[in-house]
C-alpha cells in the first residue's frame, strides 16, 4: 500500500512539474522510482533501467495532457514539433540501444550529471539571457540537435523538455512558448523510447512483477493516474509566473534532482 501511495504522489509531482516547466515529468519520476522500485522487488542491477523505462512510459500521457493545455493558450509551435520529430525518433531509438550496453550505476550517473549541466542554463544570467539566433535551426544543424535530443532524453528517461526549452530560448523564443512547445516533445520521445526499453529488457531477470521488459506497468499506471490529473495546474501556474522567476525555479529544481541522483548512484 505504501509503495502505491508513493507512486501516486510521484505522479502528482511529475504532472505538476510537466505542466509548469514543459517537461515530461522524468526529472521527478526517475528519482522517485529509484527509491520505490526496490520495495517492489527490483534487483539493484536493473534498478535504473526500470526507472528510466517506466518513466518514459508515463511521459506519453503526461506530455499529451500538458501540450493540450498549453495549446489552448496558444503557446505551442506545431511546426517545430513536426520538423524535429523524425530526427528525434531516430535519436531516441539509438539512446535505448546505448542504455542496453551500460550498467545501472553508469546510467544513474549519466542522469545526475546531465541534469546538473542543464541547470546552468537557467541559473546563469550570462547564459540564459543570450540569444544566439533569431529562428530555430534547419538542415544538418537541426538534424544533429534533434537526434541528440532524442538520444539523451532516452538515456535519462525524460521528455526532452529541458533541451527543447533551452534551444528555443537561445533562438529567440519566449520562455512560455518554449515551454509549451517542449511539453509536446515528450510524446515524440516517450513512445519509441518506452518501446525500446521494453524490447531491450525482455529477457532480463530481477524485474518487479508486472514488468514488460524494463517498463513496470503497475508503477506506470499509478504515476499516470495522478500526473494526468495534475498537469493542468502546472500549466496554469506557468502562465502566471514571470520568465525570470520561472528560470530560477526550474534551475534550482534541476540542481536538487541532479544531486539526488548522483548521491543515489
Amino acid at each position: 500500500m505504501l509503495p502505491f501511495a508513493a507512486l501516486l504522489a510521484a505522479g502528482a509531482a511529475a504532472g505538476f512539474a510537466g505542466g509548469l516547466f514543459g517537461i515530461g515529468g522524468g526529472f521527478v519520476v526517475v528519482p522517485a522510482l529509484m527509491l520505490i522500485l526496490p520495495l517492489l522487488g527490483t534487483a539493484p542491477e536493473q534498478l535504473t533501467h526500470v526507472a528510466v523505462g517506466t518513466s518514459l512510459a508515463t511521459i506519453i500521457f503526461t506530455s499529451l495532457r500538458a501540450v493540450r493545455s498549453h495549446a489552448l493558450r496558444g503557446a505551442v509551435d506545431v511546426s517545430v514539433l513536426k520538423s524535429w520529430a523524425p530526427w528525434v525518433v531516430g535519436g531516441t531509438v539509438a539512446g535505448a540501444w546505448i542504455a542496453d550496453l551500460v550498467s545501472s550505476t553508469t546510467l544513474a550517473l549519466i542522469f545526475g550529471v546531465g541534469v546538473l549541466a542543464f541547470a546552468v542554463h537557467f541559473l546563469s544570467p550570462r547564459v540564459h539571457d543570450r540569444q544566439l539566433a533569431s529562428a530555430m535551426p534547419g538542415g544538418i544543424t537541426r538534424a544533429g540537435l534533434a537526434g541528440g535530443l532524442g538520444l539523451l532524453s532516452s538515456l535519462l528517461g525524460i521528455g526532452g523538455g529541458t533541451i527543447t526549452t533551452m534551444t528555443m530560448t537561445l533562438c529567440g523564443t519566449s520562455i512560455h512558448r518554449a515551454i509549451g512547445t517542449a511539453s509536446g516533445m515528450g510524446a515524440i520521445i516517450a513512445i519509441p523510447g518506452s518501446i525500446g526499453f521494453m524490447v531491450i529488457g525482455m529477457d532480463e531477470v530481477g524485474l518487479p512483477w508486472g514488468s514488460l521488459g524494463y517498463v513496470n506497468l503497475p508503477a506506470a499506471l499509478a504515476v499516470i493516474i495522478t500526473s494526468v490529473a495534475v498537469a493542468p495546474l502546472g500549466v496554469a501556474l506557468a502562465h502566471r509566473l514571470s520568465p525570470a522567476l520561472l528560470r530560477r525555479v526550474f534551475g534550482i529544481y534541476l540542481i536538487f534532482v541532479g544531486a539526488t541522483m548522483i548521491f543515489n548512484s
